[in-house]
């Protein structure tokens, strides 16, 4: 039946023949020609049917949680890509399987309780203990057929699971910065079992204070897509997990100096940044959080192009650096360079003066490529170089918030100090408490042998032949 009568609305139109001259009026009633038939057929469906600028905006405003959400969850594909070409072929297997298996794992727990943790009845520090989250009572009902309770539900300016969905992705890559920093060695269910307790509790209490409208926010810290909140809650994370599980065997010689671990798959790694740096438009457009006014929409582009500006400036920052601080120009350094990029600007992207995102994303390519650096002298194997590029990079770029932004300096810094001092502290007694319990770490024999052999029994590259490495103990 609908398709009959819009079948019969387009013949009408294309016999009317719409002259580009036609006065309003006409236009008017060609287009209710069209629109009517279409109404009626809803209305006799039981199906609300409405155009009210309130209803556009909710409808637009749910869209975009919805597009821009997707778009977050596919920078989980790109952080695979990232991390199984960076680590040795004999390990690419496992790389995958703990990537779907995060993502997996923080979509449950989220939904579980972090979602309530992090947003509903904050109370400073956290938010309800209830369990599990759902639509509202008047979106349930207006699902059955009763409109009685539309106008509740478009207060409310999106749909209720439009904001978990787009709210769920965040935390997933989250996690992921730890996937990449503790590659190669570390076991994978009590991977899992941080990853659960970072999802479920860790990153939602961190949001509870920030985003959730807690004590944080209400100090005046500003982050506008998370620098700190996401990036630098994983990098802390990371690190802990790093000191606690300690390096690779044979990363760092007797003399101290660290043994070169090149990408097995440079191609791969390339394509992987590339897809979070598409993916990154979501993650920092999206964080508008509406897409109902001409307002949203500018203040939208300008965020798209000073994150695509500040990426760029990464890239060429850390490609003019790494000879002078890494002996040689550094494919891998370099691609890090647009990940810090991207994660300095995340905290104010919404700034209106572009050149300050050249600025912010170059000093982030800087920070990110010293930071490698760093970790090599003190010993702290990163295998993907995720502690520079999200925690280094994130702390600074919150910190521009004050020079570009009108952001309060003593308020950042204690946003800053207080996740740092929580999410360290917290990650590194469940990583200590871990090993102490399951082990944290495979054996050596697995870890030479790889991790798809030695716990998946699979191999990504089966046609391979796995030469057995030299290693110099530290």
């Amino acid at each position: 039946m609908l398709h009959s009568l819009v079948t019969r609305s387009n013949h009408a139109l294309r016999a009317l023949a719409w002259p580009r001259s036609s006065p309003r009026r006409a236009r008017l009633l060609l287009l209710a020609a069209a629109v009517v038939p279409v109404g009626v057929f809803f209305g006799h469906t039981g199906v609300a049917f409405a155009s009210s600028d309130e209803e556009l905006r909710f409808v637009f405003n749910t869209f975009s949680f919805l597009l821009w959400g997707a778009m977050v969850m596919w920078m989980c594909a790109g952080f695979t890509m990232l991390e199984s070409g960076s680590v040795r072929t004999k390990n690419a297997s496992m790389i995958c399987l703990k990537n779907i298996g995060l993502y997996s794992i923080a979509g449950l727990a989220y939904f579980i309780i972090g979602y309530n943790l992090m947003y509903v009845d904050v109370q400073g520090i956290v938010g309800s203990f209830r369990l599990l989250y759902g639509s509202s009572p008047e979106e349930l009902a207006l699902l059955g057929g009763d409109a009685s309770g539309l106008g509740t539900v478009l207060e409310s300016g999106h749909s209720t699971m439009s904001d978990w969905f787009f709210q769920m992705v965040f935390v997933a890559t989250t996690a992921s910065i730890v996937s990449g920093t503790l590659a190669e060695r570390v076991k994978m269910w009590p991977f899992f079992l941080f990853t659960l307790l970072l999802t479920a509790f860790i990153y939602p209490i961190v949001g509870a204070w920030t985003w959730g409208g807690g004590w944080l926010d209400k100090l005046g810290f500003e982050d506008f897509a998370g620098s700190t909140i996401v990036h630098s809650t994983g990098g802390w994370a990371a690190l802990a997990g790093a000191i606690v599980v300690g390096p690779r065997l044979g990363k760092f010689r007797r003399d101290g100096k660290s043994n070169p671990s090149p990408p097995s798959n440079v191609v791969a790694v390339t394509l992987g940044v590339f897809i979070l740096w598409f993916g990154w438009f979501g993650f920092n457009g999206g964080s508008q959080l509406a897409l109902g006014s001409a307002l949203d929409v500018v203040a939208m582009a300008n965020v798209l192009v000073n994150t695509n500006l500040a990426a760029a400036a990464g890239v060429i920052a850390a490609l003019v650096l790494s000879r002078m601080v890494l002996g040689r120009i550094d494919l891998t350094a370099v691609l890090n360079g647009a990940i810090a990029g991207l994660v300095s600007i995340t905290a104010g992207p919404d700034i209106t003066e572009h050149y300050w995102a050249i600025i912010i994303g170059a000093i982030g390519g800087v920070i990110c490529t010293g930071g490698i650096k760093l970790l090599e002298m003190l010993k702290v194997d990163d295998v993907v170089g995720a502690i520079p590029a999200h925690l280094f990079a994130g702390i600074w770029g919150t910190l521009a918030v004050c020079i570009v932004a009108d952001g309060d300096i003593l308020a950042q810094l204690a946003g800053i100090g207080a996740v740092g001092a929580f999410v360290f502290t917290v990650s590194f007694a469940l990583w200590k408490g871990i090993d102490l319990t399951l082990g944290a770490r495979v054996p050596a024999d697995v870890e030479r042998l790889g991790q798809d052999a030695g716990e998946l029994g699979i191999e990504a590259y089966p046609e391979f032949v796995l030469m057995p490495e030299q290693y110099e103990e530290s």
